[in-house]
Parts: structure tokens; sequence; C-alpha cells
């Protein structure tokens, strides 16, 4: 079943990998099929250097396992929340990765200083609240809710990344490629901020004049940016 969505959601997880983001186990990437309503997502605990196509799980929309051996990712229901409130999402990817964990353990959002992040991002990338003592007993149901929580009158296609606090960074995408791209993207933006304010405190932030221009010019109607589609 899904054996195309398998293979792809196995080479995210790989780049995850091979993009430095992950060590161990860390980490994971799904991938959803809307039209059945069904998740591949990377199994829980397994080192990738043992994954595989097979080895992926297929979880439906309530988070219940329908095809696999193995146990999918602790992370699932995170996951299964996002696809269900973002529903114009493809994919979904976590990663520990170094500088934007040091952003979520610190609780703060990554500001936009820069064109590097506004040809990405629009604004600041924003951190989650703290769960509360009585969210923590369905901690990943929880952790899905507050992310929704922090997009509320916010664009979740034009900011499409978040930290948790105390947690660490998720991305999504109109693809499971795209979410890992935009996870990519979204640590070099976390260690390009972290250094610029270790150089200046103060640093003002991008103005909003120059985050508008840099973030059309990527993704507005008007897209310049590029080679046409068709070319």
């Amino acid at each position: 079943m899904l054996e195309e969505l398998r293979k792809r959601v196995f080479e995210a997880n790989c780049e995850l990998q091979r993009r430095g983001l992950v060590v161990y186990t860390w980490g994971n990437a799904s991938a959803i099929e809307r039209e059945k309503g069904l998740i591949v997502i990377k199994p829980s605990g397994v080192p990738y250097e043992e994954l595989s196509p097979e080895k992926m799980v297929i979880v439906d929309l309530e988070g219940k396992l329908v095809e696999g051996n193995l146990r999918p990712s602790v992370d699932t229901m995170i996951h299964v929340y996002l696809y269900r409130h973002f529903e114009k999402i493809g994919g979904v990817v976590h990663t520990h990765s170094l500088w934007a964990c040091a952003w979520a353990q610190a609780m703060k959002p990554i500001p936009c200083l820069g064109g590097t992040h506004a040809d990405y991002f629009y604004g600041e990338i924003p951190c989650t609240r703290a769960l509360r003592p009585e969210e923590v007993e369905e901690l990943e149901k929880n952790t899905g809710r507050v992310i929704v929580e922090t997009f509320e009158g916010k664009d979740y296609l034009a900011t499409p990344g978040v930290i948790v606090a105390f947690h660490g960074p998720f991305t999504w995408g109109d693809s499971v490629e795209k979410a890992v791209f935009n996870s990519v993207v979204l640590e070099e933006v976390a260690k390009m901020a972290a250094a610029t304010l270790t150089v200046n405190p103060h640093a003002p932030g991008l103005p909003a004049h120059l985050l508008e221009k840099r973030y059309q010019r990527k993704h507005g109607k008007n897209a310049y940016y590029g080679q046409p589609k068709d070319a």
C-alpha cells in the first residue's frame, strides 16, 4: 500500500540525516495521501541506517495503525493534528537540529533579521507556549494543539515552520520534500539569527518593506525568482 509514498518518506528521512539535522534515532518525516486519509511516517526508535521504504508505517487521521510491523513515530499524533488542521499541507518534518533547538529551549521566536530569512519565512518563526501540567498526559496531541494555537491569525503557508518550546522545530510544506527543504532553511536562519545577535544584540530586524519585497519576489502572484516553469 502506498509504495511510492513510502519511498518518498524514506528518502525524506534519510535526507534529514544527510543534512546533519538528526542524529541517532531523533526526528521524523511524514507525508499524507489526502484522498485516502492515510499518513506514512517513520517508525519509532529505528536507526536511520536500518530504515527502508518497507519499514515506513501507515496510520490514519486518528493515528491508528493501518499497515506496518513497527510502531509509528512517538510524535505521530503531532503530525496527525497538523494534517487535520493545516489542510493544505502534504508533509511534516520534525528535527532536533542544534540552532533551532537552542531558540526553542530559550523560548524565543526566531526574528526575521535579514533577506535570507524573508525569502522563505514571512516574518518571525514563532515559538509556542510551554505545555501546562494538565496537558502533558496527552503530550503529543497537545503539542500539535499548541502549534495550531500559535498560528491563529497567521498564515501557516507563508511561515511554514514553528519551534515548540523546550522541544524543537516542526516544518511543513505541500510535499514531504518541501517540508525537508523548509527544515534545512529554518536551521540555517536560526543559526544566522543567533550569530547576528551575538554581533549586535540590538539588531533592529528586517524593515517591513524589505520583508514584503523579498518574500513576494519568490512567492507572490508576480514572483520572478528563478526560471519560468515552462522554460
